[in-house]
């Protein structure tokens, strides 16, 4: 864990914040000396989460991230608690099922709920927090994936080449303010979803994606670390 001094009361808003990833980041940002915003669609999760970081350091918020009044509220409700807002961590998104296009599966709705997630959510997201994170000179992170650099079946790998397009358009608006923006890019993640016979050895754990993101939220404020795309040594796609 980094040391508490790093984050010194600065404070960090995550979306997808009830499991996986992003209750990974909020554990290891609070170790760090930061207070953070936990986001997500299951409140119970996020108050449990809560709960285990302390109510002086994080704040549990039900937010559907396409839903741009609940977002508004959100960054609303994060000022009223801790009076800044430092950065913001994009991680709400999903994959429907295998996401082919030609077998039938997922249905068009799932579709259409994982591409209105993971894209509109993020572009959300940037629009809510960012006009805090300028005021703050802060850094503002997306979650995308391997999968946005590489084409396989299915949209879900089109909306992680969206959230490639749209980091790097976000750092061009915002890069002469003193905002840093990095695109977090994992490769298989130990999760059910990737589960297919693997070994252990051939996925990372959501510790591994934190530490990696703690290393490009600490950085000196004139470093700015853009892409983070993480394997497991042994993936080769």
């Amino acid at each position: 864990m980094t040391d508490q001094t790093v984050g010194a009361g600065k404070v960090l808003f995550i979306t997808g914040a009830s499991m996986g990833i992003g209750a990974a980041v909020a554990r290891h940002a609070v170790a760090a000396g930061y207070r953070v915003v936990l986001t997500a669609r299951s409140l119970d999760k996020l108050e449990a989460l809560a709960a285990e970081l302390g109510p002086d350091s994080a704040l549990a918020l039900k937010v559907d991230v396409t839903e741009w009044t609940q977002l508004e509220s959100a960054v609303q409700a994060t000022l009223e608690k801790f009076g800044q807002l430092d950065a913001a961590f994009a991680n709400a998104g999903f994959v429907a099922g295998t996401g082919k296009y030609a077998s039938g599966d997922p249905t068009p709705d799932e579709w259409k709920d994982m591409i209105l997630t993971n894209v509109l959510g993020a572009a959300l997201t940037a629009r809510a927090t960012l006009p805090e994170i300028i005021r703050a000179k802060g850094h503002f992170f997306l979650v995308g994936s391997v999968a946005g650099r590489i084409t396989s079946p299915g949209p879900y790998s089109a909306t992680k080449w969206a959230i490639s397009g749209m980091g790097d358009s976000i750092r061009k608006e915002v890069s002469g303010q003193g905002v840093r923006v990095t695109i977090v890019e994992p490769g298989r993640v130990d999760t059910a979803f990737w589960h297919q016979g693997k070994p252990d050895s051939a996925f990372l754990h959501e510790d591994d994606v934190a530490r990696a993101v703690m290393y490009a939220l600490t950085q000196p404020d004139h470093v700015a670390i853009n892409e983070l795309l993480i394997r497991p040594t042994t993936q080769e796609n």
